[in-house]
């Protein structure tokens, strides 16, 4: 599939904006993903902490949330094509499958714990590749969503046994 789809006015070059999109579509692939395994947390949580982590994993699915709109304007601001379906999602997310056996409250806290680790960190090498190739408004946006990941990260740490 090619990268870009339709012309804009944009001075940023047609390589950086190829660039740029195809790191955003990964990103808003990798939130929707996160979104949803979020959520499968949410739902499947049992045991003490039970009402404590289910509002936490349910707040931190909304988090996820919020920024795709964003990403998926900044897409199409670019020259590309959004790509923000589930299937999609499913088919691109490089973050690994979430457990969907029992597990106890703290496994939940770990499994997210190291897909939002993951997708901070992917967002964090965004950040650099946008800058790189001239395109500081993508580098601003994932910033932007570097915080949120990372907050999100350090609410799920405060939540890990020690």
């Amino acid at each position: 599939m090619k990268t870009l789809s339709h012309m804009t006015r944009n001075n940023i070059p047609e390589k950086a904006r190829a660039d740029s999109v195809g790191l955003l579509n990964q990103t808003l692939a990798n939130l929707t993903d996160l979104r949803s395994q979020t959520l499968q947390a949410h739902w499947t949580v049992r045991g003490v902490h039970f009402y404590q982590l289910h509002k936490l994993f349910d707040f931190l699915a909304d988090k996820a949330e919020k920024p795709v709109d964003g990403i998926a304007e900044r897409i199409m601001a670019l020259g590309g094509i959004a790509q923000g379906t589930v299937r999609l999602a499913a088919k691109n997310s490089k973050i690994p499958e979430y457990p969907i056996t029992t597990m106890k409250s703290e496994e939940h806290i770990v499994a997210l714990a190291e897909r939002y680790a993951f997708c901070a960190n992917a967002v964090r090498d965004g950040i650099d590749a946008a800058d790189d190739a001239g395109d500081r408004d993508t580098a601003d946006l994932l910033t932007a969503l570097s915080r949120t990941l990372d907050q999100a990260l350090w609410f799920l740490e405060a939540n890990e046994k020690n």
